[in-house]
């Protein structure tokens, strides 16, 4: 996938004017892209269109003008592209009751290592690589967003739109499965 350029970004004043349809495209996008596993996990797998917006949408809150922060936000938000041969995802540990952010974060230590979080293909099954520093085991601490990439191997991509495609969390505390839809393998496809 083509990574972003700081040209693709758009100056303020030329996004302020293209706001309304950029989101409402992102968001129809994101809900074909979205999948949700469990009581409280929600994956939404990344491409260029949605890290453009996210790019776009972070320059606009923080008055990004200078063309060397731009030039930094691009370059963060360019590692939340899939790579060759891989989906990568936003997973969003979604907790609506106040009173349980803090016991279901701590029930959810640790999800982010080991072979917890795995994307099957068929019968070919992919561990999710999360990004580092978004927990901490030792001193109790996890976020409630993460990043994760899964590559898949040649067989999985080449089966991935006519294979039985699960998104899997299998830890001790968050045990769930969900079947991708065909119009979720549609347009993570493209991604491959």
């Amino acid at each position: 996938m083509k990574p972003i350029d700081v040209s693709d970004v758009l100056n303020l004043y030329e996004y302020e004017k293209r706001r309304a349809a950029m989101r409402d495209h992102v968001i129809e996008l994101k809900r074909r892209r979205r999948v949700s596993v469990g009581r409280y996990l929600s994956f939404v797998f990344e491409n260029r269109e949605t890290v453009q917006f996210q790019i776009q949408e972070m320059c606009r809150i923080e008055r990004i003008v200078d063309p060397a922060r731009i030039a930094e936000e691009v370059e963060v938000y360019n590692e939340l592209l899939p790579k060759p041969g891989e989906l990568s995802a936003t997973l969003l540990i979604e907790i609506e009751d106040k009173a349980e952010i803090q016991p279901v974060l701590d029930k959810l230590l640790g999800i982010d290592t080991r072979d917890y979080v795995r994307l099957q293909v068929g019968k070919d099954v992919s561990v999710g690589e999360f990004e580092a520093g978004h927990s901490d085991e030792e001193r109790g601490k996890i976020s409630a967003v993460h990043f994760v990439r899964f590559p898949l191997p040649e067989r999985a991509r080449r089966a991935f739109r006519t294979a039985a495609v699960w998104l899997i969390v299998d830890h001790p505390n968050e045990r769930a499965r969900a079947r991708l839809g065909e119009e979720t393998k549609a347009s993570l496809a493209e991604d491959l």
